[in-house]
């Protein structure tokens, strides 16, 4: 499978809660921390809940 680079560029100050789970279960913490992470249905539905605090790169 192919892997993907997401890294938090906003902060999660004002985001729901949900949402603050879903950056602590990718392993993101802080603004541009990055992370990378198997391309699987479930990771890239949790970045989709998050997409507008974070970029995503394609990576092999």
């Amino acid at each position: 499978m192919a892997t993907i680079k997401i890294t938090q560029v906003r902060s999660r100050i004002g985001s729901s809660k949900r949402q603050k789970r879903t950056l602590d279960a990718l392993g993101l913490r802080k603004i541009n921390s990055t992370v990378e992470m198997e391309s699987t249905p479930q990771i890239i539905g949790m970045v989709k809940k998050v997409r507008h605090l974070v970029n995503i790169e394609e990576t092999k």
